[in-house]
């Protein structure tokens, strides 16, 4: 199985290193130097990760056979892709893979179903559930602890306690002006 470990930004120096956007909670066995990633586009790889370093908090890589700036300019915005067991699981007791979460049901807590994972977006804050609803439209839930309270790879699902408004519109607005002043003197 493959997944997505990062996506290659703009080159950093002379020398050949990219920045990278991590997308993986295992950075340091996944784009440890040696490892060899498929890529996407297909064409710029496979690429074997020749040195790896933080600068500024952010993740340096630079791959063999590429040593200019050149030649990692051109690499901008290609996908890491690595191969994976599809029975290995995350170390985290509350981590997943995007493959083990797609396609989950969601429902509140109460039972109510709200639809079907059909995409994961990972964000910079946050990652995104990208639900499909049964009427077609979509809905974006926020994978945070008070949002999502709880994963069921078993039963195949996820289970939601959404805030007013985020899956329906009905908002509950709060207002010192709700209250009544008709009867002031001004």
């Amino acid at each position: 199985m493959q997944l997505v470990v990062a996506r290659i930004g703009r080159a950093h120096g002379i020398k050949g290193e990219v920045t990278v956007e991590v997308r993986t909670d295992e950075p340091e066995l996944r784009l440890a130097p040696g490892a060899v990633l498929t890529t996407d586009p297909a064409s710029t790889g496979p690429l074997t990760i020749a040195t790896g370093r933080v600068h500024s908090g952010r993740l340096l890589l630079r791959f063999e056979g590429v040593g200019d700036r050149t030649g990692a300019e051109a690499l901008r915005n290609t996908l890491l892709i690595a191969e994976i067991d599809p029975e290995e699981l995350p170390e985290g007791e509350d981590e997943y893979y995007d493959h083990q979460l797609i396609d989950l049901d969601v429902v509140t807590e109460d039972g109510t179903e709200v639809g079907r994972i059909t995409e994961i977006s990972h964000l910079p804050s946050q990652d995104l559930f990208i639900v499909e609803r049964p009427d077609g439209t979509e809905v974006m839930i926020p994978f945070v602890e008070e949002i999502v309270t709880e994963i069921d790879l078993e039963e195949q699902k996820a289970v939601i306690a959404p805030p007013p408004g985020l899956i329906d519109d009905r908002a509950e607005t709060a207002s010192s002006r709700d209250t009544d002043t008709a009867g002031e003197e001004s």
